[in-house]
């Protein structure tokens, strides 16, 4: 059995987290005035479908997988929303979702359902080879909670910043690649 190894690439940064705005579908990337990141020739690169996942992976390479269960964590009514309104207007309900992966008081997807669905998609994700995935942090977060089998909460505990990146192998089994 030949190895995947996945490297998950968090997109760059955009307006919105420098205003400490929660992000939205559209949100494009700053210019970028750091050096690539080199890849083999033999790499694939896939990318969440929204439009700054998008953007950093073209700036990488020109050809690009879409892949949907990288979609950022759904925001319902909240997305593209200020923190410092949320705070303001509904600080139970940011704290509750916050402090409770199972809540989704905007009406989107609960952190749980994230997991659920970027754990599903790690499990059914049987393509041997390199592969970069360039996504969002909530999604990094629920791809650590599941390899690391560790309690939902402690996604609360990852900050995962512009342009990082976690590696991950699989040869029967997820494990966290350092380096």
């Amino acid at each position: 059995m030949k190895a995947v190894r996945l490297t998950l690439l968090c997109h760059a940064l955009t307006q919105a987290q420098k205003n400490g705005r929660l992000a939205h579908p559209d949100d494009g990337i700053l210019p970028l005035a750091v050096e690539r990141w080199a890849s083999t020739p033999d790499t694939q690169l896939l990318a969440a479908p929204e439009r700054r996942a998008a953007q950093t992976a073209a700036w990488l390479w020109p050809q690009v997988q879409v892949e949907p269960a990288l979609a950022d964590c759904a925001l319902g009514q909240w997305q593209g929303l200020p923190l410092k309104q949320l705070q303001a207007e509904q600080p139970q309900a940011l704290a509750q979702w916050l402090e409770d992966p199972l809540s989704a008081p905007h009406g989107g997807e609960s952190f749980a359902q994230l997991c659920e669905r970027v754990g599903a998609w790690l499990m059914a994700f049987d393509r041997p080879g390199e592969w970069l995935a360039v996504t969002h942090p909530w999604v990094i977060r629920a791809a650590l909670v599941t390899v690391l089998e560790c309690p939902l909460a402690a996604a609360q505990r990852i900050d995962v910043l512009p342009l990082s990146r976690v590696e991950l192998s699989f040869t029967g089994q997820w494990r966290l690649r350092l380096g």
